[in-house]
């Protein structure tokens, strides 16, 4: 490699960490001023205002404070989703997988709080905004995992996409409530979420291998 090749390389290599400063600025901003603010006050402005990179900059990388949330949660699936499949290929029992998925996902949230208030700091743009790439292939993970788990025989023969909706629908609610607490206790949330999947699933009816697509 001759010289000018080796200055090539550096200088993109010292550009592309440039580039991922840039964005890891922005993404930091975005989260602290959705948490104060709310998705819905917020304005691009602000976010810039919250870095000390110029207005242009945030252009290079996003096109709206809709992407910048849309990277958000992508960000925290990426991070969450090999934890939690994890966790559930492990398990030998029912219990053991919602144990598992409860317990990894409440000890996250509770590990990156932030995060986590500024996606839930306005409920109807995370439920407008849950179809982000990442975040779809995390309940695709979810929905794959259950239905090995049913065809093993680990689960009864439930609806693995009802299965996948409220097991979603319960660590998110239950974590929203679990940091509001003054002592958030993780280990409290693991155990009624899977109580009270336990105590559901037994008094599901079990349905046809036909009747689910």
């Amino acid at each position: 490699m001759d010289l000018t090749t080796t200055t090539r390389a550096r200088v993109a290599g010292k550009r592309e960490r440039t580039k991922q400063q840039n964005r890891l600025l922005i993404l930091q901003a975005a989260r602290k001023v959705f948490a104060e603010l709310g998705y819905g006050a917020t304005t691009v402005r602000d976010i810039v205002r919250a870095t000390p990179l110029a207005a242009g900059t945030f252009y290079n990388y996003f096109n709206s404070k809709e992407e910048v949330f849309q990277a958000m949660q992508d960000e925290i699936a990426l991070r969450i989703r090999p934890r939690l499949h994890e966790e559930r290929a492990k398990a030998r029992s029912i219990e053991e997988f919602i144990l598992g998925t409860f317990r990894t996902f409440f000890e996250y949230v509770a590990s990156d709080e932030a995060n986590f208030h500024a996606i839930r700091r306005n409920t109807d743009t995370l439920r407008v905004r849950m179809d982000t790439p990442e975040i779809l292939a995390g309940f695709h993970e979810l929905r794959s995992d259950l239905e090995e788990a049913i065809a093993n025989g680990l689960f009864p023969s439930l609806d693995p996409d009802y299965l996948m909706a409220a097991i979603v629908g319960v660590a998110f609610e239950i974590a929203e409530r679990m940091l509001r607490r003054a002592r958030p206790d993780t280990e409290d949330a693991t155990r009624f979420a899977t109580a009270l999947f336990m105590g559901g699933i037994k008094a599901l009816p079990t349905i046809n291998s036909g009747d689910t697509a």
